[in-house]
């Protein structure tokens, strides 16, 4: 019984002693860990898209102002 615990207590599947597999889970408990795994891969593109908001942001704060400019009239095409 204490290896057991132990088992659960540090994160490790709880194996069943006689047949040496994993001990099915709460249905429930299955599928809060289902939802949690696609909250944290929600998130994790999340984090990426603004991260590389925060790159543009930063670039554009530091560039001098000429540059910026100039950027700014490049993508508005040639005068008419």
């Amino acid at each position: 019984m204490f290896t057991t615990w132990t088992r659960a207590k540090h994160g490790y599947p709880v194996e069943n002693e006689w047949s040496g597999q994993a001990v099915k889970g709460d249905p429930a408990a299955e599928r809060k860990i289902e939802l949690l795994v696609n909250e944290n891969d929600r998130l994790t593109g999340q984090i990426g898209r603004l991260e590389e908001r925060i790159a543009v942001l930063e670039r554009i704060a530091t560039d001098p102002g000429q540059r910026v400019s100039r950027e700014i009239e490049a993508l508005r095409g040639p005068a008419n």
